[in-house]
């Protein structure tokens, strides 16, 4: 039997809340010793991806206060995510169609964990691995 995304994610995921300060974000990071995060709603919803860069580039980079920036100001658009019961092909198709290193896994409206390259890595094709980190990699 084909495996799923909840086969191969690593659950247990830890979110920023969107309105936790991009400061609070960074440090939840740092504990983790992870380079990104969910940011999740007051309704206990997805609501964006929070990644190191975006600390650097969106906040640093344009002066803005990490004290009092909020994650849900980062969380842009309509996160990309997969079904818990989605196969691991589909994972791999929605990575590199948006060119993301990590996939949110949900299940009906709760997130139950993520997929990364490297849990693809470990339980796809090689033939897809190489697709994948090709198209991630150089944006092609």
């Amino acid at each position: 039997m084909a495996k799923k995304a909840r086969d191969i994610m690593t659950p247990g995921v830890e979110c920023i809340g969107e309105n936790d300060t991009v400061l609070d974000a960074a440090k939840m990071l740092a504990k983790l010793n992870v380079g990104s995060m969910p940011i999740c709603g007051e309704d206990n919803r997805l609501k964006g991806m929070l990644t190191d860069r975006d600390i650097v580039v969106k906040v640093l980079a344009e002066g803005r206060d990490p004290a009092t920036t909020k994650a849900g100001e980062l969380g842009q658009g309509k996160p990309v995510t997969i079904g818990a019961d989605d196969s691991i092909q589909l994972a791999i198709q929605t990575m590199a169609d948006h060119k993301v290193r990590r996939l949110p896994v949900i299940d009906g409206h709760d997130l139950v964990g993520i997929v990364s390259q490297a849990d693809v890595a470990k339980n796809a094709e090689d033939d897809d691995i190489g697709r994948l980190v090709e198209v991630i990699s150089t944006g092609g």
